[in-house]
């Protein structure tokens, strides 16, 4: 069996539980069994929650772990019993582990699985040159689409399947507090599925400038200008039909349980650290409904492939810089340094098909 010369790994420093050492090891490629593909990893983004893992600040991740869940990559080698993929196809994972017998799984809805594990988290990620994984995690890429492009379909259907948390899209205006890539995902997501209008705020201005070139129709500093009194300005005395918190803090909660039109909806996209201190008494007076939102299902995947392939959603901005698969850890420090204007930093675990990427 010929060896897989890099694979990464988070490794626990000495007397410590804060990992400080990213190191590749040699491992035999796998062979794939049954209903299993074997892929050749080509671009693999790096998530927040990636960094959060390297500090030692995601609570359900143990050590030592290899990370990578937003991946892209080409089948080299089909398992028997995988007669709808061909060698050389685009595809990308999805990285939920699920059981399939609990309640949630058993009524469609396996992303809120009860033992719910995400590779690169609780299980092994994808950050490999090769990696084997059973077919019902793998969906196809257009082949005009870049490996680059295909590497962000996990986060876009992040904001996919938030978007389609408001049944009441079509026509709507909507807010978003929060910049971020998923910030910006999100407002495209909903534009591309019906929203009439998309009002994203931030305290960055280049952050918010990228938001704009992405097709938000107004931006707001919320350093400079009152969340309230921008919904006014942008959508009338009716404000906004749905609030989407996509950063996660007391200060943004705070602002949209504040400033929501009574009787609508917010809907909390981001990860809090830690318990929220929130403002219940507004949020029942208000009757507002503080609604959640999961990852994704299979067909948020689908969707996002289907409104990147139809020109809807633009993926090249967000993508800041490349490194290269040996320059793991240079890429995590890039991101500390550049916090703001860092968006998607991607890895090229295979450089061959550069295939329009800078």
């Amino acid at each position: 069996m010929a060896t897989m010369k890099q694979q990464v790994m988070l490794k626990p420093a000495k007397g410590t539980e804060v990992p400080a050492e990213i190191i590749f090891r040699d491992i035999e490629i796998p062979e794939p069994q049954e209903g299993e593909v074997l892929i050749r990893m080509k671009r693999i983004g790096v998530c927040g929650s990636d960094i959060h893992v390297y500090y030692g600040e995601h609570s359900g991740t143990g050590y030592p772990v290899t990370q990578g869940h937003e991946v892209s990559g080409q089948i080299c080698k089909l398992g028997p019993g995988c007669e709808e993929f061909h060698i050389g196809q685009k595809v990308t994972v999805e990285p939920q582990v699920v059981c399939g017998e609990c309640y949630p799984c058993r009524h469609g809805k396996y992303n809120l699985c009860e033992n719910l594990k995400v590779m690169g988290f609780q299980t092994t990620g994808m950050a490999s040159e090769y990696f084997c994984v059973h077919k019902s995690k793998v969906t196809p890429l257009p082949d005009e689409m870049t490996y680059a492009d295909g590497a962000m379909i996990e986060p876009l259907a992040v904001t996919v399947h938030a978007a389609k948390r408001f049944p009441e899209l079509a026509g709507s205006k909507v807010a978003i507090l929060g910049c971020g890539p998923i910030g910006i995902l999100l407002a495209q997501s909903c534009k591309a599925l019906g929203a009439a209008e998309v009002l994203i705020t931030d305290i960055s201005d280049y952050r918010l400038e990228l938001a704009k070139k992405c097709g938000a129709d107004y931006t707001v500093n919320t350093k400079e200008k009152d969340f309230g009194e921008a919904l006014v300005e942008c959508f009338g005395p009716d404000k906004a039909d749905v609030i989407y918190d996509c950063a996660g803090n007391n200060t943004t909660m705070g602002q949209a349980i504040q400033y929501a039109r009574k009787g609508s909806k917010i809907i909390l996209v981001a990860v809090f650290a830690g318990p929220a201190t929130i403002d219940l008494f507004t949020l029942n007076d208000h009757e507002l409904d503080l609604d959640t939102t999961m990852m994704y299902r299979h067909e948020d995947y689908v969707e996002a492939i289907r409104l990147v392939n139809e020109g809807k959603i633009q993926l090249k901005p967000l993508q800041t810089k490349h490194f290269a698969f040996t320059d793991y850890l240079a890429a995590y420090k890039y991101i500390e340094a550049n916090r703001e204007t860092t968006m998607k930093v991607l890895i090229d675990v295979d450089t061959e098909e550069k295939d329009g990427e800078q």
